[in-house]
């Protein structure tokens, strides 16, 4: 049964919420009484739609419905999950919290976005304090995965452990933090880094694009994929650690920072920060920069997906989850890839690099081999089919953001050679380009073709005779000669 979501609050991070439960198949009920926020909603709805589902190379589940209530009784009724993501001020959230208290279903998870305030002063003066927690994200929602999860001692382990799930459900990773801090965990370390860079610009020794071109040049790219400790044990050589300790412990005694001391704030120093700004960007509208961060974010996160690493490891478990695999379908042909154009795939002229059709097409080969039965536990057992000859044709242009579709042809399988035609469409129907492959069954101790197993001959069968009377086009023309003389 499909679940709906309440957010509260339609700004920067309710609408970055929003998109990450609506793409993830939830229900979204919206309320935020502020003019435009319908339209706010809307502009991040469709920057998480171009981006999102580019990080994932198998299919997200459908797309849920999205409403906008006109009071907090209309979102809340009937809701699995309510996300407060109003301004930061402790009185204001206290009133929000006792008006959807006095009109949902007791029980139900009450998850504040804040980034300062702790759960135990949230709770103070509502009517059931065991029902709120904080679930602090960051910016943007539906890409970054951690959200920092901060109980109290008023709420049940079955709550906690309730939104845990639901938080994994929906591709985040909830960061249980046990012990309540103003700031949680990550905008703590913001915040030590931006007070620095306030004392770095006011006292004129780097402009803001110099900070930021220090940031992301330099320790910003060890920090995506290592973090701090890692990175510094690295730094420490063979010995690790302990040995960067003896190395480096001595400087923090030195003056080199101002973390205990926090900058006035004037308006001189405020123009200053605004003007240099403006000149390091502000030839970009911020939807401009939005669409930038997001592309680049995505690219980021499929690199550390290709290794397995960070962030990107969690989205490869994604792609193992069962809500995530393409399964066969019995229609003719079989769709083997359903999914989003991501933005690295783009070439000079502004449209799909001619080598992503390969890549695009192997990946309609795996998935029909895996719907064979030739999945990794196959393979493991040093049985595999190599790729003997392929043919691309190239119909219409693609684009980067498009959703694409792969159905797989078996038009011949037997023994020890299979011939596979793929078929890439966009959503409107349109042929995008075509994909010919011979194959060839090989025992991998050997490297010598060899014959499947009799299972994965069935399979093949059953696939050929989903097949019978449809009629290829001429130019899937590769010739069936490979056999004995090319083992």
């Amino acid at each position: 049964m499909t679940k709906t979501a309440a957010i509260i609050g339609g700004g920067v991070i309710g609408s970055g919420w929003t998109a990450r439960f609506l793409l993830s198949g939830w229900n979204v009920k919206v309320f935020d009484p502020a003019p435009g926020a319908s339209s706010f909603v809307q502009r991040t709805l469709d920057n998480a739609r171009r981006s999102y589902p580019a990080l994932f190379d198998t299919p997200l589940p459908k797309e849920g419905n999205l409403s906008f209530a006109a009071d907090i009784e209309a979102a809340v009724q009937e809701t699995g999950w309510i996300q407060e993501s109003v301004p930061e001020r402790l009185e204001f959230k206290r009133e929000i919290y006792r008006a959807i208290q006095s009109k949902s279903r007791p029980g139900i998870i009450i998850a504040s976005s804040t980034s300062g305030f702790k759960p135990s002063d949230l709770q103070e003066g509502t009517p059931r304090p065991e029902e709120i927690i904080v679930a602090h994200p960051f910016n943007p929602v539906y890409l970054l995965p951690l959200v920092e999860m901060v109980p109290t001692q008023a709420n049940s382990r079955h709550l906690v452990d309730e939104a845990m799930r639901t938080l994994k459900q929906i591709g985040m990773i909830p960061l249980q933090v046990n012990t309540e801090i103003d700031a949680h965990i990550g905008d703590r370390l913001l915040e030590a880094v931006w007070r620095e860079a306030l004392w770095l610009v006011r006292d004129g020794v780097a402009t803001t694009e110099d900070i930021d071109e220090t940031i992301r040049l330099g320790f910003g790219l060890r920090w995506a994929q290592m973090g701090l400790f890692e990175t510094y044990r690295i730094a420490g050589g063979d010995a690790g650690m302990e040995h960067f300790i003896q190395q480096f412990g001595p400087c923090l005694s030195l003056p080199w920072t101002r973390l205990t001391d926090v900058p006035e704030m004037t308006p001189e120093l405020a123009n200053k920060i605004a003007k240099q700004s403006d000149a390091q960007s502000g030839n970009f509208t911020i939807e401009e920069l939005e669409r930038r961060r997001d592309a680049n974010l995505v690219t980021i996160l499929r690199g550390l997906k290709s290794q397995s690493w960070g962030a990107g490891k969690h989205i490869r478990n994604l792609e193992l989850q069962s809500d995530f695999k393409p399964s066969p379908e019995q229609r003719k042909p079989v769709r083997t890839i359903d999914r989003v154009v991501p933005p690295d795939w783009a070439d000079c002229n502004g449209h799909v690099n001619e080598a992503r059709y390969l890549e695009l097409f192997s990946k309609a080969t795996d998935s029909f081999l895996e719907m064979l039965g030739c999945d990794e536990a196959y393979i493991a057992s040093s049985r595999s089919y190599f790729t003997l000859e392929t043919n691309l044709r190239h119909l219409n242009e693609t684009f980067v953001g498009e959703r694409v579709l792969v159905e797989t042809y078996c038009p011949f399988g037997e023994g020890r050679k299979l011939h596979l035609y793929h078929i890439l469409y966009n959503q409107s129907g349109i042929e995008l380009a075509t994909g010919e492959h011979l194959l060839l069954h090989v025992d991998l101790k050997t490297r010598r073709s060899s014959r499947p197993s009799k299972e994965i001959e069935c399979a093949i069968a059953s696939f050929r005779k989903m097949n019978d009377g449809v009629r290829l086009p001429e130019f899937a023309r590769l010739k069936l000669s490979f056999g004995e003389e090319r083992r």
